[in-house]
């Protein structure tokens, strides 16, 4: 396989809100490249990187999908992401080891939920980025509607490079503010771009913009701002070198326009990703730590460097079985080589590596750094596990995933397909981490849990179709979580006899809440003086974190409490693992009671989009559900209603919002944060809830 060179190589993603055009803004890119020879369309189920049945059913994404492509000199590895909040987890591993991103916006919506979603994602990993205004042909399009709201929602210092010539059907051209050119499109293609002046009815407000666009880099980069301050003019190729250095930088967005259906900015957007965002050597060598020193150390985006990649996504496929998806951060690596699993502490050997596109592979003998490819062979290999050299041990950050908001029990049709179908969910764990399953020894129950209906929904067709299992499922479910509100100190004490010799273990608690919700559990020893022996302590934070997986008002998991290990004793003959994990699971059961534990329920950050006739009939019904209205705001024609609303309130809800709005509203969510439930709802959740019938 032909090397490439580092700094011509981009690793992109496409990140946006559900119907931005992310995906038909990928088929594009790849029309353009020549990856592809004729345009696939998302509504005609044709689209390249939506290659999955559900995919194509649908017309959504579901599953990030990678390919590479060329444009000019340089090499882009593509992910083309979910918009839907459902399956947010494959944007957070996406984001993790891309180097930069494009955030498609809809010209008329502007920034909507899951935009602040995708773009909170990308902060957290510091992902450079360019904004690309879309579907500027659409009626009520607006593109400084939404520089605005990227302003004022997101925070982000940005500014148009270019400024859209004409408005919603009559969008005909593009003006480039930094070379005071426009762009005009001949044809239905996009493909025949002709350079023209820039119309005497626009020339003003090139001006304004253009002002705005120095002034803001000048915010974001000293050289620019040196210039700036001095009053002297600022090249064209200065001020794009110091839009470079600003992206790099994460100090500054450059917000582009276009119509991806109408293919019209496509090719401009691709010469911004080519000049604006980095190549791994732009960017600061990823951190990792050594397993046995706990040191951190840099790894160098070198060919020379040891071999190191992070696994950041497993898929099945039915031919060649499980695939890793890898991003090389230093060195080489050839197929038929044996890696070392820093993350599980073992040794795998690749027997295959392949470049993806979408659902196809191409075969390859090697791949460098820089490279997004697959592995195939890696048995034990999971999602965010590092893998390297065997005689250079590094561990890179793995990353964290959402916990999951509902629950829904599922059986197979036939007993005898009970194999099939443990054997189906264990591989769709493997491929998803915001995925769960458990098993309710009371009920007999196999309980899935993931991020909403759609996502448990799209498992559950998964398996019938890839693995023949016909199945069953109950109703879906809340995922409740139970905490404390106060401290309190407790003790656990196990203490057995039975003839021969007896059990003992005895722990001292102060259990408190965590300051910080979305903390979790966590344990911490305080023992001196040999209270408890040292061997001992692992039995009881693992009693501590068994027993949390169940709390005491309806058998929900408990989160969010700090538990520090003060005091206990021990008895030299009788004392055991086992009877400090008792008294642990004991101790916490205690320490829960008597902290007036609580349960939490998700709330869910919902945006209902409705005619102005419906407004009133849409809050009233969500005011019905317990929700509370955060803003209303006017939107083209219609209205956006902001509300945080609790998950148990709306199953179902888009039946009922179509019978209110005769089918013109639609809504998006996304989990937000977890709430206390209130009294007489707790009451209806823990009537007859005895400790022996524990929830899942």
């Amino acid at each position: 396989m032909k090397k490439i060179e580092l700094e011509k190589l981009r690793n992109i993603g496409i990140i946006a809100h559900i119907d931005a055009g992310k995906t038909t803004t990928s088929e594009r890119i790849l029309f353009y490249t020549g990856k592809n020879y004729k345009i696939g369309e998302v509504h005609d189920g044709a689209a390249t990187m939506d290659w999955m049945v559900q995919e194509q059913e649908r017309g959504i994404t579901i599953t990030a999908a990678a390919t590479t492509c060329h444009w000019k000199d340089c090499t882009f590895n593509l992910i083309d992401t979910p918009g839907h909040v459902d399956f947010t987890v494959e944007v957070e591993r996406s984001l993790k080891v891309l180097d930069g991103a494009v955030v498609v916006f809809c010209g008329v919506g502007g920034v909507e939920p899951q935009s602040e979603t995708v773009w909170r994602q990308a902060d957290r990993y510091g992902v450079p980025r360019l904004a690309f205004v879309n579907k500027m042909d659409r009626t009520a399009a607006n593109f400084y509607e939404a520089i605005k709201q990227i302003h004022e929602k997101l925070g982000a210092n940005a500014a148009a490079v270019q400024l859209p010539y004409g408005e919603e059907e009559n969008f005909k051209g593009i003006i480039d503010l930094i070379e005071k050119k426009m762009s005009s499109f001949k044809d239905d293609m996009g493909k025949d771009i002709e350079l023209v002046e820039i119309p005497e009815d626009m020339k003003q407000k090139v001006e304004e913009y253009y002002n705005i666009l120095v002034e803001r880099v000048a915010e974001a980069d000293d050289v620019i701002m040196e210039k700036f301050i001095d009053g002297k003019p600022v090249t064209a190729q200065e001020l794009k070198a110091g839009i470079r250095r600003s992206v790099i930088a994460n100090k500054f967005t450059p917000v582009f326009c276009g119509s991806a259906f109408r293919n019209k900015g496509i090719q401009l957007l691709l010469n911004a990703v080519v000049d604006y965002l980095p190549s791994p050597l732009d960017l600061p060598p990823v951190k990792g730590t050594n397993p046995e020193s706990a040191e951190f150390e840099e790894i160098n985006p070198s060919e020379k460097a040891p071999f190191c990649a992070l696994c950041f996504k497993v898929a099945t496929d039915p031919f060649v079985g499980k695939i890793n998806y890898i991003r090389l951060y230093s060195g080489s690596i050839s197929s038929g080589k044996y890696i070392y699993n820093a993350t599980k502490r073992t040794r795998e050997r690749i027997t295959k590596l392949v470049r993806m596109h979408a659902n196809h592979q191409e075969i390859i003998e090697q791949a460098f750094t820089g490279d997004i490819v697959a592995a195939v062979g890696l048995k034990e290999t999971k999602t965010g596990d590092t893998i390297c050299d065997e005689g250079n041990h590094i561990l890179i950050e793995a990353m964290r995933f959402p916990e999951p908001v509902i629950q829904q029990a599922v059986e197979p049709k036939v007993k005898n397909d009970q194999e099939k179908l443990g054997l189906a969910l264990h591989k769709m764990l493997d491929e998803d981490p915001s995925f769960r399953v458990t098993y309710n020894h009371e009920t007999g129950q196999t309980i899935m849990s993931g991020m909403g209906q759609l996502h448990l929904e799209i498992i559950v067709d998964r398996i019938q179709r890839e693995f023949n299992v016909e199945c069953q499922v109950g109703f879906p479910e809340v995922a409740y979580r139970e905490t404390i509100t106060r401290k309190v100190n407790v003790s656990g004490k196990f203490i057995q006899q039975s003839g021969g010799r007896g059990q003992y273990g005895h722990v001292v608690f102060e259990v408190e809440p965590q300051e910080t919700p979305g903390t979790g559990i966590t344990f911490e020893n305080k023992i001196k003086g040999g209270a408890i022996p040292q061997e001992y302590i692992p039995a009881v934070k693992q009693g501590v974190f068994e027993g949390a997986k169940s709390g005491v008002l309806a058998g929900y998991p408990v989160t969010d409490i700090k538990v520090t290990l003060v005091d206990g004793s021990y008895h030299d003959v009788d004392s055991s693992e086992m009877a400090f994990k008792m008294a642990a699971g004991l101790g916490l059961s205690d320490a829960l009671r008597k902290a007036k534990s609580i349960l939490l329920e998700p709330i869910m950050d919902m945006e209902v989009t409705t005619p102005e006739e419906f407004m009133g009939a849409v809050i009233g019904d969500l005011s019905s559900r317990r929700a509370k209205i955060v803003s209303i705001n006017p939107r083209a024609n219609v209205r956006a209603i902001r509300a945080d609303i609790p998950l148990a309130e709306i199953f179902n809800y888009a039946t009922v919002m179509r019978s209110l709005t005769q089918g013109r509203a639609s809504y998006t969510m996304e989990p937000s944060f977890y709430a206390e439930v209130p009294s007489h709802i707790v009451e209806k959740i823990t009537s007859g809830y005895t400790p022996s019938a524990k929830r899942s």
